[in-house]
């Protein structure tokens, strides 16, 4: 898998030179000195501690030297063509993050080209090709000015895993920078090889107790910081209710209580926890905010995700 993944950037040929680096996060196999055998021209960042994705990539973009970083999970794949045409959509001085038209790895079928988002900040996919502005683009691919990176601070750490792309996506839009697709080449993914599920297989759901509640908290915490104006604050609620109505009603359906404790009461109880310094970071984000409400809820939709993925596949089946 990493080394289709490091094929695929030495297979390019970029009009500029490129520097490649791998985040090592203390993995137990023998992933380093298969790097260091093969790929000698790649730059290693060896963790002495698993870290997470997000502090894992902020040591990456604080140790690149380029104008630009593409972030490229290690279970994605570039097209051949997918730098230079990065390169070609990103104008000189643009504040723009920037994704591939992303495809399934076995069927080579679209997933999205980039995503716009349900009134609870889940992802829609964007899978029109004359809509290049989407509200936020998948972490797996994801390019941009080092200059916009470091003036949106990075990743947040404190979320760990999941919704780090959401939550920086809506910070940029908030400055005014832009999200966008390109129309041509992409990337393949294997989706949800990190934390297993996020994908339907035989026409069903599939997630894992650790991939939703990292979700729902992150999202949670990405709605309170980014919504605009007072409009947060019934968000909020409603949003509160429709979550804990849905943990009801799937650990109820699957007669598993693990589901209440380990993701949705869980999420309640991180917002308690975390309330504070959740809304002494919405001031700051709100107090650079400089877009309106309507301009930032220009690419959201209205119809909830998960009511329509529930009513095409029913609830998801949930797995450790």
């Amino acid at each position: 898998m990493l080394a289709e993944c490091l094929d695929s950037v030495l297979s390019q040929q970029p009009a500029r030179p490129i520097e490649i680096i791998v985040h090592d996060d203390a993995s137990t196999d023998s992933s380093v000195a298969f790097l260091r055998e093969h790929y000698p021209q790649v730059e290693i960042l060896a963790s002495a501690d698993n870290v997470g994705f997000c502090i894992g990539n902020n040591r990456m973009v604080e140790h690149a030297r380029g104008e630009y970083v593409l972030l490229l999970n290690n279970d994605a794949a570039l097209y051949p063509d997918a730098l230079d045409t990065l390169l070609a959509t990103a104008g000189a001085g643009d504040r723009r993050i920037l994704t591939l038209p992303q495809y399934d790895w076995v069927s080579g079928t679209l997933v999205d080209r980039g995503c716009r988002l349900d009134p609870f900040y889940n992802p829609v996919p964007n899978l029109a090709p004359g809509r290049s502005e989407v509200a936020m683009v998948i972490g797996a691919c994801l390019f941009l000015p080092r200059a916009l990176w470091g003036e949106l601070g990075g990743f947040p750490d404190w979320m760990g895993s999941i919704g780090e792309d959401l939550y920086l996506c809506c910070r940029a839009r908030l400055t005014g920078a832009g999200v966008s697709t390109t129309a041509n080449s992409g990337y393949r993914h294997r989706q949800g090889q990190s934390f297993g599920g996020n994908r339907v297989d035989g026409g069903k759901m599939h997630t894992t107790y650790l991939r939703r509640q990292l979700s729902e908290r992150n999202k949670t915490a990405t709605l309170i910081i980014c919504t605009p104006t007072w409009l947060v604050w019934p968000l909020l609620l409603a949003h509160l209710i429709a979550l804990s109505l849905e943990g009801a009603l799937l650990a109820g359906w699957r007669r598993d209580r693990r589901i209440w404790t380990s993701i949705y009461a869980k999420t309640w109880r991180s917002v308690a926890s975390n309330w504070h310094d959740w809304l002494t970071r919405r001031r700051q984000v709100q107090g650079a905010r400089r877009i309106g409400l309507r301009d930032y809820f220009a690419l959201f939709v209205p119809a909830p995700r998960k009511l329509v993925l529930f009513l095409r596949h029913g609830f998801p089946a949930v797995r450790q």
